[in-house]
């Protein structure tokens, strides 16, 4: 192992005195090294919790056999999860049929606005997903998402006097293990178990990508204070997720602040670059670059990447500079839409003139279109597209 920097040795000083830490780590700055540094230097029993599946198993690799490497989720399906099997990755159904199982079976007019059995479905439904990223006892008027036209305090009342009824008794459908109208997921039974308010078994808890936390998920951490050491580690200044809920638990959190500033990837020109946009940010971090990683800054006449949005972001792009004869590749996977896209060429190979089961998503060329003339390629619903 490389010689700690003396930022990694002054968080696993404190980390032996049993000090909760909160650890700001900049790009770059080993945040899982470190991480697997403090578990190294005790023999206590440690749980790390990873913001998704594949940093679990990367983690496991790393970390000492005291330090069991979870999400959140594999924790919640231990306990209470397991019992829904039978209703995990059941097929999808529209909204409607949801709603209307549930009893909503008619058109809602509040204000100037005609709301459909759909619309009043979907909101329903978003209900319970709010519900459930939050670290609330019960769903409430606040879990019921603004629709358009209707931001007005008292409309907005209305419509949720509404649906929170609808709500609570879809929540209620998904207690049942064994079948049900609502389709399960798994952010239900981490809600479920949430509710327990569940004891980790574990003398040491350590947070990753806490930056982006789930209040349920932060609600599970902080409540272990009382017999585990808290450990979180992130960087503010990366937060993305809060569009759907994440809140950044990093800043507010009672416990020793500590920094890992110093970045293994890039040298110092770059960190100079870095440091004047999150002193623009207000981020609470600056970092230093290593003088032994070459770092070039220069205009890009063509970027090799492009970071898309939205499903059909990505694919007119793909579609772009297949035309212009580059070979593509789209990271993240997307196996469910090139999928849709093979089936559409073969619907279209048999002379079908339309395809409604995909008409719904994308307009067929451009299903099609994006298979492009060398074959199909993977397809992905958002981020980068990589020219190779």
């Amino acid at each position: 192992m490389l010689t700690p920097t003396d930022e990694q040795s002054a968080a696993a000083d404190a980390f032996r005195t049993g000090d909760h830490l909160a650890l700001q780590a900049g790009a770059g700055t080993g945040k899982t090294t470190t991480l697997a540094l403090l578990a190294r230097t005790t023999k206590r029993r440690g749980r790390y919790l990873a913001y998704n599946r594949a940093i679990a198993q990367d983690a496991t690799a790393r970390f000492p056999a005291n330090v069991l490497c979870k999400t959140a989720h594999a924790l919640a399906y231990a306990a209470v999860g397991h019992q829904y099997t039978r209703r995990l990755n059941a097929p999808r159904r529209p909204a409607w049929q949801t709603g209307q199982a549930l009893g909503i079976t008619k058109a809602l007019r509040i204000g100037e606005r005609d709301l459909s059995q759909r619309t009043l479905s979907n909101a329903m439904l978003r209900t319970v997903t709010r519900f459930c990223h939050t670290a609330d006892p019960a769903i409430t008027r606040h879990h019921v998402p603004r629709l358009r036209g209707l931001e007005d305090k008292k409309l907005y009342a209305e419509l949720a006097a509404h649906i929170v009824p609808f709500a609570r008794k879809a929540w209620t459908d998904l207690q049942n293990p064994e079948d049900g109208a609502v389709r399960f997921d798994h952010d239900h039974y981490l809600k479920i178990w949430a509710l327990t308010q569940p004891k980790i078994d574990a003398d040491f808890l350590l947070l990753d990508e806490a930056q982006d936390t789930n209040p349920v998920v932060e609600q599970i951490f902080l409540a272990q204070r009382s017999h585990a050491q808290l450990v979180m580690v992130g960087d503010s200044a990366q937060a993305i997720y809060h569009w759907r809920g994440a809140k950044d638990v990093m800043t507010g959190f009672d416990g020793t602040q500590l920094a890992l500033s110093q970045s293994f990837r890039f040298g110092p020109h770059l960190a100079d670059e870095a440091n004047r946009w999150l002193c623009i940010a207000h981020a609470p971090i600056r970092l230093t670059g290593s003088t032994t990683v070459p770092t070039e800054l220069g205009p890009v006449s063509r970027p090799d990447a492009v970071l898309c949005r939205t499903n059909v972001g990505a694919m007119a792009q793909a579609m772009d500079l297949l035309a212009a004869g580059h070979q593509v590749g789209l990271v993240g996977g997307g196996d469910s839409l090139r999928a849709l896209a093979l089936a559409a060429r073969d619907l279209k190979d048999a002379g079908l003139a339309s395809v409604h089961s995909c008409a719904a998503v994308w307009p067929l060329p451009l299903v099609a279109g994006v298979l492009g003339p060398t074959g199909p390629v993977g397809l992905w619903s958002g981020g980068w597209l990589r020219d190779q």
